[in-house]
């Protein structure tokens, strides 16, 4: 990629000197194989450093991706993620939460490749009860292929908060007493993988993956959890309440963190489904309650 923009660069030291909220209970960076193991492509990761740290490897053969061990209901959920440098126009790198049914529940990060000297875009999305259809998609304000940045997930039965280096960009809020679904029983494996979706990636297909590039490397440490296990049928935390996720200062976001937030939406925002008045005339119902609209 090339340098960022002025404007980035000027609003990143903005941003320094302002003060946060209360973020999530720091990560505690363990090794891969504690929280871990690989799903597909086996021979498509490579273990550094005694398994602290992970690439995955993308070619034209294969991808490849890991899950936890372990499902949860509830927690935070943290990733230090290097992504691929370079051209790395349509491919995907993948950080989510996933249920495993039908009607499953899924809160995603998904980042999409681009040109060299085009910067990356990190697509979100939540799923309750099956039902999708809520991207929002912004630009980063560094360059996440050139060092190592923290994503991170806070899930509790106030709200999904989604954290770029303690940073909020998103926030989803319990809005069941409005008739939205929210995510409370059905617990979650963590996934992440690197895959070609040259058919949809960058700039809606358009932008192919060049091959001649390849191999492509994501490359991963940190490999925290810190969530409530529970076996996939489990319905309830027996812990609920009690953990540092469920006390007050975590129920909403603070002045701070909001004001973070709204930095974020102004300045790096390319796309809020909760404004797209073609697919949806009228907002959908948790927007107002995320302070989206």
């Amino acid at each position: 990629m090339g340098r960022l923009p002025l404007t980035l660069c000027l609003s990143f030291l903005l941003m320094a000197t302002v003060s946060f909220g209360v973020p999530p209970k720091k990560s505690i960076d363990v090794p891969f194989g504690r929280n871990y193991f690989p799903t597909w492509a086996f021979d498509h990761i490579k273990y550094l450093k005694g398994g602290s740290e992970v690439h995955l490897v993308l070619d034209k053969y294969s991808g490849t991706g890991f899950q936890s061990k372990g499902s949860y209901l509830f927690g935070h959920f943290s990733m230090h993620i290097k992504m691929v440098p370079g051209d790395s126009a349509g491919t995907v790198t993948a950080f989510y939460l996933s249920s495993q049914n039908s009607e499953h529940d899924e809160i995603d990060f998904e980042f999409l490749g681009n040109r060299t000297g085009h910067p990356y875009i990190l697509q979100t999305n939540v799923f309750t009860g099956g039902k999708g259809n809520r991207e929002q998609r912004i630009y980063l304000w560094f360059d996440p292929s050139k060092n190592y940045h923290s994503y991170s997930v806070l899930w509790n039965m106030h709200q999904i908060v989604f954290f770029v280096d303690d940073v909020p960009i998103r926030v989803f809020k319990n809005s069941k007493d409005i008739g939205v679904k929210f995510p409370f029983n059905q617990p979650m494996k963590i996934y992440s993988s690197l895959w070609n979706a040259d058919d949809w990636a960058t700039r809606g297909g358009l932008e192919k993956t060049n091959w001649k590039n390849a191999p492509f490397v994501a490359s991963y440490k940190g490999f925290h959890i810190d969530g409530c296990e529970a076996s996939v049928n489990a319905k309830f935390c027996e812990t609920r309440g009690k953990r540092w996720w469920d006390k007050k200062e975590f129920q909403d976001l603070d002045a701070n963190q909001y004001k973070r937030l709204k930095w974020v939406r102004k300045r790096y925002t390319i796309y809020n489904y909760c404004t797209d008045r073609v697919r949806f005339p009228k907002p959908p119902p948790e927007c107002s309650r995320d302070r989206d609209i």
